[in-house]
């Protein structure tokens, strides 16, 4: 670890799985605003940061900064990642000559470029679902590089910033997850996307990556857990007879199961099962008694598990019970993740590389065993066998049919 430290100052900051990324690239979280309680208890119980538990929405900058030991001016990072649900739905967000910030639907995001404003970093890193982006419903986007134009015609600042869609697999970590990031830098430096290091195996080769990091390389040496971590609910006992990699498609008429269910009817991580030679999907913060990903034991994964999928040092104490763990790191960014965008930032930003490989690296396991064995499907389900009618396509589902035959009324 490089003795120079840079500060972080972070909002949203959840159970630190940005924060985690940075400091593994030497950055040092000087003060983390949350207001949820369970993550507060999380980050105390792992770090000594200083943590203001709280709604950032309620707390003044100049509160967070006094905490902190911070000043305008001289933090060096500001990151965070506003919860993703504004940015999901169109039609909430207004702009005009006041940005309309004080919209509530709009809070979060008015909350962090609040702090952007009053603190003016040397940079910034905001994170968010990949919806932030999406053409045609980018409103929160495009509110976001208007809010910056104004604070650099405000404070006389450079801002220009730059945003960029990632899958976290490309980068080592042992998760398809796709995130999208926003970041800029004060004197007006354009950040450069960092270049893959990783490739999907079954797509075109590279002679510059390595393929993805898989489920077995992250969590196959992991200890069986102790608790119990069996399915319960209606469907518990037709997860076996699905392979490995695979989800409730498998029993349908267009794979190689039985017809138990209409070809696209059911979520994508209904009865999905991990494949040991796959990365892990991205894991749910919530997830119902079917939803996955499970492992390939027909089994949930342990807090151990999702913590290793999700790249996170191995010194974190996640608090709470079974949910609360798998809440608090399911709403995560990927640690790795976190640290390469971080060590960009530094080489890019502050002419401060760091050589070596990331800290937070996935080790390659050098044997994959075997997929498990597929068991039959139990009697109990073989009178759902037959013929269904499978999902007549995107945006022409059961609401779509639903307000047709109303309006046909």
């Amino acid at each position: 670890m490089t003795t120079k430290q840079f500060s972080v100052l972070s909002l949203f900051t959840g159970v630190g799985g940005l924060d985690y990324g940075f400091e593994a690239a030497g950055f040092e979280t000087r003060v983390a605003l949350e207001r949820d309680r369970q993550c507060c208890e999380s980050l105390r119980a792992s770090r000594d940061w200083p943590v203001i538990e709280d709604d950032l929405l309620e707390t003044a900058t100049k509160d967070i900064l006094k905490v902190g030991g911070l000043r305008a001016r001289s933090v060096d990072m500001l990151i965070g990642g506003p919860p993703c649900q504004p940015f999901s739905k169109s039609g909430w967000w207004k702009s005009g000559d006041s940005l309309r910030l004080e919209d509530p639907r709009a809070s979060t995001l008015g909350g962090y470029l609040r702090v952007l404003e009053d603190v003016r970093p040397r940079a910034f890193l905001l994170e968010n679902v990949e919806g932030l982006a999406f053409g045609g419903k980018d409103e929160g986007l495009r509110l976001l590089l208007a809010a910056v134009e104004r604070i650099n015609a405000t404070h006389k600042t450079s801002y220009r910033p730059v945003v960029v869609t990632l899958n976290a697999a490309d980068f080592g970590v042992p998760q398809t997850r796709s995130r999208v990031f926003v970041i800029g830098a004060r004197d007006g430096r354009v950040f450069v996307p960092p270049v893959p290091t990783h490739y999907d195996p079954e797509g075109p080769a590279s002679l510059f990556a390595e393929p993805w990091m898989t489920a077995w390389d992250a969590i196959g040496g992991t200890r069986e857990p102790k608790d119990d971590l069996s399915l319960t609910g209606k469907w518990a006992d037709l997860l076996p007879s699905i392979p490995e990699g695979m989800n409730y498609l498998w029993h349908t008429d267009r794979m190689g199961g039985l017809p138990l269910f209409g070809w696209r009817r059911r979520y994508w991580n209904f009865l999905l099962k991990l494949a040991k030679n796959r990365p892990a999907w991205t894991i749910q913060a919530q997830p119902g008694p079917a939803t996955g990903p499970f492992h390939w034991k027909n089994r949930r994964l342990s807090g151990e598990e999702l913590a290793r999928l999700q790249t996170f040092p191995k010194d974190l104490r996640i608090t709470g019970n079974r949910i609360e763990v798998q809440r608090q790191i399911g709403n995560a960014v990927p640690s790795l993740l976190a640290e390469v965008l971080a060590r960009e930032i530094r080489r890019q930003f502050f002419d401060a590389p760091l050589a070596g490989l990331p800290l937070l690296s996935v080790k390659r396991r050098a044997r994959c065993p075997a997929a498990e064995p597929v068991a039959p499907v139990p009697m109990k389900f073989l009178s759902l066998a037959g013929s269904h009618i499978a999902h007549p396509g995107t945006g022409k589902g059961y609401l779509y049919q639903l307000d047709a035959r109303l309006e046909e009324a």
